[in-house]
């Protein structure tokens, strides 16, 4: 066991004092000057970890066992890997993702005198999430399991009885279609043979509408239709999509409607929404009201102004935004979001929202030409961020304000660097939690055109 000396090996034990916290979740320790990240440590904690990776400049690690535990650690609530921050006090976690934001826009993008709010803390710190992705596997036994991956061990599913960031009839949901799969004998696919049949269990619920969505994901095969649409009970939606991808994915294959709506109804902020299974919506419904109201409230919308919503999926804000400007025109890649956000500006009698499928990076140049150049730009990107092609044609359609929903700050930094560049000031930046008990940060930034 080393506890100083040269760069660690994999698979060494280490005993390690973590003394803060990493974009990412990870704890962060040091071996004389060299940084190890350790997973499952939190600040003040002294931890034995093994390596996993090792680097020139820095080592990751994963505590096996805690030595002396932080005097901030709390006993886990959840037993699941979902949930890696619950053991820090939540005001521990809203003072970590404060400081992560404002450290990435200072030390990544070099950004000064912007205005930097305080967070916007969670309404719910527990069965706050409105979609859960499960997936099938094995236990030791040979019984059929169905969970989330275990960090650094794929293979293995932790199995999952009541999940606490799901409602109780989500997880009801959840277990009566896992039952009715344990009853028919049918097991969990191996990535690694391309045996069996299992792969993912997609729990979705509106939460102002208590409807739910079940989609069981599938390779390609036969299922009893008849028993699972008996098994799975009351649900607005029952889906079944079978994929012969050997990637751990949902969103690819062919989906059939087995019984009740393909589209989810939900309601935010008074507006009637309807969510296809593929489509993106904001997984925590009550957050999603404070980060697209803090959105608006940046925006400052006026009567004449025209909006440009990109990667807008169903259209949500756009249409908040709507009634309070002369037009929307929003961008999104996936035809079947653009086919929710249609419906749902005619399911809210809104006239003066446009929305078209396309590739930003192509489509933004021909929207311009086609609209005309827009006050307000939002936008909302992956956590990848956007690409500079983007950024670039984000400045050539020269809006006088762009709000940048984001949730990842380390991507927010340089595209706001870039923005900053070429001639937008960084006026105010506000983080929201979204996800308590993890360490993913969503922040809305404002940037301003000078005259």
């Amino acid at each position: 066991m080393s506890t100083t000396g040269a760069r660690p090996a994999k698979g060494e034990l280490l005993e390690l004092t973590v003394d803060s916290l990493a974009f990412g979740g990870a704890g962060v320790a040091r071996l004389d000057g060299y940084v190890v990240f350790v997973a499952d440590g939190i600040p003040g904690d002294r931890v034995r970890a093994v390596v996993q990776k090792s680097k020139r400049a820095y080592a990751e690690a994963r505590a096996v066992e805690i030595l002396e535990p932080s005097q901030d650690r709390l006993a886990a609530q959840a037993s699941h890997p979902g949930a890696p921050w619950q053991v820090l006090p939540y005001e521990r976690q809203l003072e970590a993702k404060q400081a992560q934001v404002e450290e990435a826009l200072r030390r990544i993008g070099r950004l000064e005198g912007f205005e930097l709010e305080p967070i916007r803390p969670a309404v719910a710190r527990w069965r706050y999430r409105n979609k859960l992705e499960y997936s099938f596997g094995t236990d030791s036994g040979g019984r059929l399991v169905c969970g989330f991956h275990a960090p650094g061990r794929w293979e293995e599913i932790v199995e999952v009885s009541d999940c606490l960031l799901a409602s109780e009839p989500a997880n009801a949901a959840r277990e009566r279609v896992v039952q009715w799969c344990r009853a028919q004998g049918l097991i969990a696919y191996d990535r690694r043979t391309r045996n069996g049949l299992l792969r993912n269990l997609v729990v979705r619920e509106g939460r102002r509408t208590s409807e739910l969505q079940v989609r069981l994901v599938t390779a390609p095969g036969e299922l009893d239709r008849a028993g699972l649409i008996e098994a799975a009970g009351p649900v607005a939606g029952l889906l079944w999509t079978q994929t012969a991808s050997v990637a751990e994915t949902t969103q690819e294959g062919e989906t059939e409607l087995l019984a009740g709506s393909d589209r989810l109804e939900e309601e935010i902020a008074g507006m009637r929404l309807r969510i296809s299974s593929s489509a993106f919506f904001q997984t925590n419904t009550e957050m999603a009201e404070r980060l697209y109201q803090l959105a608006i409230d940046y925006a400052q919308p006026a009567g004449t102004d025209r909006v440009y919503d990109l990667y807008c999926g169903i259209g949500t804000i756009g249409l908040l935004m709507a009634p309070r400007v002369a037009e929307v025109w929003g961008l999104e890649l996936v035809e079947e979001a653009i086919a929710d956000a249609i419906a749902n500006a005619r399911l809210n009698e809104v006239d003066n929202a446009h929305f078209f499928a396309g590739d930003v990076r192509l489509a933004l140049r021909e929207l311009v030409a086609r609209a005309g150049r827009p006050d307000v730009l939002v936008v909302d990107p992956p956590r990848s961020g956007l690409s500079q092609k983007v950024v670039r044609r984000i400045i050539d359609a020269a809006p006088r304000r762009i709000v940048y929903v984001s949730c990842n700050p380390t991507t927010l930094a340089p595209n706001a660097a870039q923005l900053v560049e070429a001639g937008y000031a960084l006026q105010r930046v506000r983080p929201v939690d979204m996800f308590p008990q993890t360490p993913h940060i969503e922040a809305v930034a404002l940037l301003t055109r000078g005259a």
